[in-house]
């Protein structure tokens, strides 16, 4: 059985993507968005703050409250349900880590 994602999920991505392009601070410069992905629906979210603005990292705390699976007791989201992929929006096109990656 899947785990909900949680920012813990996002930290060790963060570590086994490092020194790639599957980090958002790698591929800023080749235009992708950190985003999320429904496998479930295919519905794709840029990632965002709480207030709603473009985050520029991946986080979950911005994301659809029906994605959630876990809060904060002040209601903020702390992890999401296991069908949700991070990855990275470029030209409306969703990119999974391991494709962004081994792009140049």
């Amino acid at each position: 059985m899947n785990r909900p994602m949680s920012k813990q999920t996002l930290d060790r991505q963060n570590r086994a993507f490092a020194g790639t392009n599957g980090i958002s601070r790698n591929n800023r410069k080749l235009r992708f968005l950190p985003a999320f992905r429904d496998e479930d629906t295919g519905r794709v979210e840029i990632a965002r703050f709480e207030n709603g603005k473009p985050a520029s990292a991946h986080l979950i705390v911005g994301l659809p409250k029906e994605w959630a699976v876990a809060f904060t007791c002040e209601g903020a989201i702390l992890a999401i349900k296991s069908s949700i992929t991070a990855g990275f929006l470029r030209d409306s096109v969703f990119f999974t880590r391991e494709e962004a990656a081994a792009a140049t």
